[in-house]
């Protein structure tokens, strides 16, 4: 395809958009009146990378830290980052987990997704709509839970990610005032991990 100043203009202006989004889909670029065309002339010219179907992202080398967050978020628009990945979000671990683990509904399906890796739990009731932040990641909308919910539902979740990992969780999460101490006691209720976490709670008064 021979690109004219006109066509050149126009790609500049969808490279721009996925610097600005990160994620970029076809219907992104109509919201702006450009074909769609021209993401598979990126595309083909390994200006895109196209990491799922309709998903359009920049080369790797311009990726955040977050961009396979960024990536699960597009594509799972109704789910909630949580446990280890809302740590590693947070900056409350060290950990860079090799999967992104989302929170849906019990009624969801269970989204098909090959890559990135996802790691799928069910919550219900408070336990998933409580403690929810809104946040933009490379341009995408992004719900992830905030710290003191994550500290919780670390601890209701130990048998999995371990209870070394909630209790470091805890205390870094104190120790950067994170949250206060109100509101751990309020997700511990929330998430029925009181009785857990009360002696490791009463420890940091």
């Amino acid at each position: 395809m021979i690109l004219t100043v006109r066509d050149m203009t126009r790609t500049e202006q969808v490279l721009n958009l996925a610097r600005e989004r990160g994620v970029l889909r076809p219907r992104d670029l109509e919201k702006r009146s450009i074909p769609r065309v021209y993401l598979q002339v990126l595309y083909d010219r390994g200006e895109l990378l196209r990491p799922g179907r309709g998903l359009y992202t920049l080369p790797a080398d311009q990726w955040t830290e977050h961009h396979t967050l960024a990536e699960v978020c597009a594509r799972i628009p109704d789910g909630v980052i949580c446990l280890l990945s809302a740590l590693r979000f947070h900056d409350l671990t060290t950990q860079d987990p090799t999967r992104v683990w989302v929170a849906i509904s019990p009624w969801k399906h269970r989204p098909r997704i090959d890559h990135p890796a996802v790691r799928i739990v069910r919550f219900s009731g408070k336990a998933l709509a409580e403690g929810v932040e809104s946040h933009t990641v490379e341009g995408v909308s992004a719900q992830i839970y905030n710290p003191a919910k994550t500290v919780a539902d670390c601890f209701k979740y130990r048998n999995k990610i371990g209870l070394d990992v909630a209790l470091k969780a805890l205390r870094d999460t104190w120790k950067k005032r994170r949250c206060t101490m109100d509101e751990l006691w309020r997700y511990a209720g929330i998430c029925r991990v009181a009785n857990v976490m009360r002696p490791y709670l009463e420890s940091l008064l």
